[in-house]
């Protein structure tokens, strides 16, 4: 089974989720077999893959950072779309952590790559804005020498 991990943004310009969603589709509904994506659901680009790897045929595997992870959807709609991608989960993997921290995201990432054949990136190239984002897992996947397939539009900044 081919295993494909994503980590990501989580403010996504407008302009920039066509090509993304386009390219994620590429990758997660050209693959021939059984697939399962690993998510923590994030909003922005975690939703978005884990809908599309869905949509695709994968099984989704939620990795959840912390006890109150939930707590920190403070939009509506983003936790109404946590609630219902968890919900289709195939699997859950709840990590130790009781609280949100830094260090439960950046454990969150390092397990998704660490059990992942690739890791999608919707990243822009700069640094993380804090232990754990985009930046460090990248950087992470890539010591690991897994395969990263970064998506970003050029010239774009983001939200």
């Amino acid at each position: 089974m081919k295993r494909i991990g994503v980590t990501g943004h989580r403010g996504i310009p407008p302009e920039a989720h066509a090509h993304i969603r386009a390219v994620m589709r590429a990758v997660l509904c050209g693959h021939e077999g059984s697939m399962e994506a690993l998510s923590s659901l994030a909003a922005g680009a975690d939703q978005l893959f884990a809908d599309i790897a869905l949509a695709c045929g994968a099984e989704l595997t939620v990795v959840i950072p912390s006890g109150d992870y939930e707590d920190g959807f403070t939009v509506p709609d983003e936790l109404a779309r946590y609630q219902y991608l968890r919900g289709r989960a195939t699997r859950e993997v709840q990590l130790s952590f009781p609280y949100s921290t830094d260090e439960a995201y950046y454990a969150a990432g390092a397990y998704i790559a660490d059990n992942c054949d690739r890791l999608l990136a919707v990243w822009d190239g700069r640094p993380a804005r804090g232990l754990g984002g985009t930046g460090d897992i990248v950087r992470y996947a890539r010591d690991l020498g897994k395969p990263v397939t970064v998506i970003w539009r050029e010239g774009l900044e983001r939200s």
